[in-house]
């Protein structure tokens, strides 16, 4: 397994626990990071889909040769979030806090790009 695909997979674990914690005990990380409790299923449609990215992730890392676009991809996207993340906290919809949350995207994303082979032309 190259160090991408590595970034990738250990990426994709992060989400898939990040996902499960979201679908099944969802305040309790809520309340971790001091944001409000929630009864409301959304969170847990959240963490669905946050599992299921975690899917793609292990699932790219295991094909590496024939997934190095998309890892280029997922670069770009985990670099944004933290930027999402930003602008929704400046604008009052979220409590600071969900900015750690866009560190650690863009701190794997960057893990992923540093591996990454050089581009072909």
């Amino acid at each position: 397994m190259s160090k991408a695909a590595l970034s990738m997979f250990v990426f994709g674990i992060y989400v898939i626990l990040l996902g499960i914690i979201l679908m099944v005990v969802p305040n309790t990380l809520l309340a971790i990071f001091d944001l409000p409790a929630t009864t409301e299923v959304w969170i847990r449609v959240v963490g669905m889909l946050v599992f299921l990215m975690g899917y793609y992730y292990i699932q790219a890392s295991r094909n590496e040769r024939k997934m190095i676009s998309f890892y280029r991809c997922t670069v770009h996207a985990r670099s944004s979030v933290i930027i999402f993340f930003i602008i929704f906290s400046a604008l009052g919809f979220v409590k600071p806090i969900l900015i750690l949350f866009g560190v650690v995207d863009l701190l794997a994303a960057a893990w992923t790009w540093k591996t990454l082979p050089p581009q072909s032309s």
